[in-house]
């Protein structure tokens, strides 16, 4: 067999379209429904926080430097809180405003990462277990009970779909993609890589290191702030507390997508895909009827399976390398 096809077949994204079939198909099995369309609609809005989720795990990993963004979870869900308790309570109720306050909040948290890390010299993992203990106060500040009361174009995003097969909620990671498509176009993205790589390398290629990095955590922001928004879409309320469980399913779909979380290395394509094979082990776990307390174990599992799978084919190579050089 070609050497190159069977390289792609054991890559991580190939790993992961066969993982999503199968769960397709056994959901299908179990709740036949499942491709109806209100319950594609709904499947889309409960789908959509955790793939922007993950999106946004996703720049500052890339950077390297162990750059986990702890802050993910509670930083999409200050979005949801500020959306409901602040601007809608104050009728800022207009989407072309509305949207853009909510994007930006989710890029300054980022842009706070970002700058403890590149230019306080902070550890990643120390710097956003600080913004995530902040934004978790903050949010019970904010809005100490759960609320309603969420925007009209909240329930625009929720409700219906384009053409009646495309869910309204899929705009917002669509436009994420689109994002980081162009920033890919721009250069943005190779100069992530390059940092995440070899961090000395580039700044002897005369890559400003902090800026990247700063930049990589901002664009990370911005993605938690689309995500608080289909939290909100997906709620059309607002719980200073439902964000924080994003934040270990983010890292678990960075993971699964086959990024090294070590950095310089991965794309958007696989978390995304992680991201769509731990919704689809969640639908078949509650199609399934077993305990819903039973899914956080499942998600740990799948994390340290996925670090094991990446961490193998770069010992492996690292095994050759050595054997090549005869050390």
């Amino acid at each position: 067999m070609n050497r190159r096809y069977v390289h792609a077949l054991r890559a991580p994204v190939a790993r992961l379209w066969a993982m999503a079939a199968a769960l397709v198909v056994a959901n299908a099995v179990i709740a036949p429904d499942l491709l109806h369309g209100t319950r594609v609609t709904a499947m889309a809005n409960l789908l959509a926080p955790l793939a922007l989720a993950a999106l946004a795990g996703v720049p500052s990993v890339l950077s390297g430097g162990g750059g986990l963004d702890l802050s993910v979870g509670p930083a999409l869900g200050f979005v949801n809180v500020v959306t409901v308790a602040v601007l809608a309570e104050h009728g800022i109720l207009s989407a072309w405003l509305g949207i853009p306050l909510c994007v930006l909040l989710g890029g300054l948290v980022g842009a706070v990462n970002g700058l403890l890390v590149a230019y306080g010299r902070l550890q990643p993992i120390v710097a956003t277990l600080g913004t995530f203990l902040v934004l978790s106060g903050l949010a019970l500040v904010v809005l100490p009970q759960p609320r309603g009361g969420a925007p009209w174009w909240a329930s625009f995003l929720a409700d219906g779909s384009l053409g009646g097969y495309l869910p309204h909620i899929l705009i917002l990671p669509a436009g994420a993609l689109v994002l980081w498509a162009g920033l890919r176009r721009f250069g943005l993205v190779r100069l992530v890589t390059a940092v995440g790589s070899d961090q000395r390398a580039a700044y002897t290629s005369g890559v400003h290191v902090p800026v990247v990095r700063l930049g990589a955590y901002t664009l990370g922001g911005v993605f938690a702030g689309l995500a608080g928004i289909a939290l909100t879409a997906l709620t059309d309320s607002a719980d200073p507390t439902a964000g924080k469980q994003y934040t270990l399913m983010a890292i678990a779909a960075v993971a699964l997508g086959g990024n090294a979380l070590s950095g310089g290395r991965g794309g958007m394509l696989g978390p995304l895909l992680g991201a769509v094979v731990l919704f689809l082990i969640q639908l078949l776990l509650s199609s399934a009827q077993v305990s819903s307390l039973w899914i956080q174990v499942v998600y740990g599992v799948i994390l340290l399976v996925a670090l094991c799978l990446n961490s193998a084919p770069r010992s492996g190579r690292r095994l050759r390398v050595t054997a090549a050089r005869g050390v």
